[in-house]
């Protein structure tokens, strides 16, 4: 076993741009608004890009090494890319994304064969003033429905001015946007399923009618405050996923978890990850938007460098 990285799935969006090509250099052409660091979806499979697995689905490894890739509280005999939990992504906003809703599990299951979404958004990078829009300004469910038909959703919505390093956890059910001119993180339930109730009069498809059935009307959310003085902070807890921010100034050692996969997303600065396979120490290096994941049987792994990660994780 040894921490396995990526090849970027990138996807062009009506509201993206090319700010990625401030950290890489294999951007393709056009207006990149996602690239999907860690995936195991119907709509994206990431492939390996380094180590012996290399040119490997993720999917295909899980099925040969089972647990010993997800972990034994993860893996099932008949596993399937739906039942891998997170997905990770870097998102580009060159203009405001849809005002939108996901729905929980057991709506998703029901109307979309698919996993509800929670996800939540870490600010890497933005431009003065920019926004997301997290929850309503109090409005009732009438009041909402009749401002999708009057094109007047944005006076409901509750937006809120963001800056780097923050993270905002968003529940479903939660109306929510992320506006223009922002880098960001997004950590999420392994689902693709968005309902769309404003666009900007942009002509795509809008989905009112389910947005309806799931929005909670009560629902908001804030920032989590991190403190850049502490190494290692237990920052988020959610039904379906964790996160820990790990601040790294020189080196950190831990051992990973039989019972589960950890994700790492370098959000500031680089280094290295050491470990040990077949015998040998070994190196790889870090830089700022990759991720990585660390089989559950590892073992040991040293975090080397002048780096803040986020940690990624189930139960």
């Amino acid at each position: 076993m040894y921490p396995i990285k990526f090849s970027n799935l990138y996807y062009e969006k009506i509201w993206g741009g090319r700010k990625l090509e401030d950290y890489r250099t294999n951007l393709p052409k056009g207006n990149i608004g996602e690239s999907w660091e860690i995936a195991c979806h119907k709509n994206g499979m990431s492939i390996i890009s380094n180590g012996k697995y290399k040119g490997k689905a993720l999917i295909e490894i899980i099925k040969e090494y089972k647990n010993l890739i997800v972990g034994d509280k993860i893996y099932i005999d008949k596993f399937t890319d739906r039942d891998f939990p997170l997905l990770i992504k870097i998102i580009n906003s060159n203009e405001n994304l849809s005002v939108q809703v996901h729905p929980n599990d057991k709506y998703a299951h029901r109307v979309e064969n698919d996993n509800g979404k929670v996800e939540a958004w870490y600010i890497i990078d933005c431009e003065e003033g920019a926004e997301i829009i997290v929850g309503t300004t109090g409005c009732t469910k009438e009041e909402f429905k009749r401002s999708c038909t009057e094109g007047t959703v944005e006076g409901c919505m509750n937006k809120i001015a963001v800056k780097p390093g923050e993270l905002f956890l968003i529940e479903p059910g939660l109306l929510h946007s992320i506006g223009k001119g922002i880098l960001l993180a997004e950590i999420q339930q392994n689902s693709d399923i968005t309902y769309r109730v404003y666009d900007y009069h942009r002509g795509r498809e809008l989905h009112i009618d389910k947005a309806l059935d799931v929005v909670n009307f009560n629902g908001g959310t804030k920032s989590l405050c991190i403190n850049n003085d502490l190494v290692i902070q237990n920052h988020m807890n959610s039904e379906k996923f964790n996160i820990d921010i790990y601040n790294i100034k020189g080196s950190y050692s831990e051992t990973s978890d039989k019972d589960k996969f950890f994700v790492f997303t370098c959000v500031e600065g680089k280094g290295k990850i050491s470990f040990v396979d077949e015998g040998l120490r070994k190196f790889i290096d870090i830089s700022i938007l990759e991720s990585f994941l660390i089989p559950a049987y590892l073992g040991e792994y040293i975090l080397i460098g002048d780096m803040k990660l986020i940690k990624s994780h189930v139960f």
